[in-house]
């Protein structure tokens, strides 16, 4: 298929490109500043922004799949809306192009649930774009695991920093983190499979931990001890976002939406994805040990000029 990739800076869409170019996918790059994008051979590259329609243009002619992978949270707090705009113009630009098929990577969560804005913007998102004349697929995640992901960020520096911690309840909430090697073969793979079209499905790991169990894993990995979590009623996972920018380098406008998010139990009710797409799940403990083994950073892996956490992929 002739594929195009928003978001190809990104930590998911830095990874997406390569993979789609190998499975034998023309691909083309939406990318704001082609500058400072170095592609993988033979991928095309075209300059645009989704908040800007006027630029999009030819952007998606020729193309029968497009991929959404773009987040606003770097923005601060009106990232809703600017999700909401980018959305739109995705959906309008695309239908207008006689577009087949749309991807979506959003977060995982039940729609009965009291979502954080965060998660909240993520389900808009899919609704803008399922108001589109293709046929979407969505694929939902809680915690993607990678160099480079803001979340698994969070989680070593923690570790590594704080030998005690004082969170909310919510800490004993249950998620199902992926792998990143994993989200792209599901992202690469539904191209593959016609019957996911128009569908959504939950995609996670083998291992259902709560966000505790999480940070004990991922201390070990590191040889570290594991830290000694204390819960307490009072601490709301908004005071847990300013302590957190403390501790780490994450973003505060990065930070706080997935910490207040800490509240949603984030797990797959239906993996009925594996019926179409086969993907040998990868063990959170193998996909911490991928993340933090020696080799390239994410900024000097990703592509030249990419940042090195997108905020894409739901939870990420």
């Amino acid at each position: 298929m002739h594929v195009l990739v928003t978001g190809a800076t990104g930590f998911v869409g830095g990874r997406l490109v390569p993979a789609l170019s190998e499975a034998g996918h023309d691909v083309r790059a939406l990318v704001r500043d082609p500058a400072g994008y170095d592609p993988p051979p033979g991928v095309e590259v075209v300059r645009g922004d989704l908040l800007d329609p006027g630029t999009l243009g030819p952007v998606f002619d020729g193309i029968d799949a497009a991929y959404y992978l773009v987040h606003s949270m770097r923005a601060g707090g009106d990232f809703e809306e600017r999700d909401r705009r980018a959305a739109r113009h995705f959906a309008d630009a695309a239908s207008a192009a006689g577009v087949d098929r749309a991807v979506y990577l959003g977060g995982l969560g039940e729609d009965g649930d009291d979502l954080s804005p965060h998660l909240r913007s993520r389900r808009e998102v899919e609704a803008v774009l399922s108001e589109g004349s293709y046929d979407l697929t969505t694929l939902r995640a809680a915690v993607i695991v990678g160099d480079g992901s803001a979340s698994f960020r969070m989680v070593r520096q923690l570790v590594s920093r704080l030998p005690v911690m004082v969170t909310p309840r919510w800490v004993t909430n249950e998620c199902q983190p992926i792998a990143i090697d994993d989200v792209v073969a599901y992202l690469v793979g539904v191209l593959d499979a016609p019957a996911t079209a128009g569908q959504t499905y939950g995609i996670g790991g083998p291992d259902v931990l709560t966000y505790q169990e999480m940070l004990s894993r991922t201390a070990e990995a590191m040889g570290r001890r594991r830290p000694f979590v204390l819960s307490v009623p009072v601490l709301t996972p908004n005071l847990s976002s300013y302590w957190v920018g403390l501790v780490t380098d994450v973003p505060s406008a990065v930070a706080r939406p997935l910490i207040l998010g800490l509240k949603n139990p984030v797990v797959v009710t239906d993996d009925s994805i594996r019926d179409h797409v086969a993907v040998e799940l990868t063990p959170f403990d193998d996909a911490v040990r991928c993340a933090l083994a020696p080799g390239p950073t994410a900024r000097e892996s990703a592509p030249r000029g990419a940042p090195t956490a997108d905020e894409r992929g739901g939870r990420n």
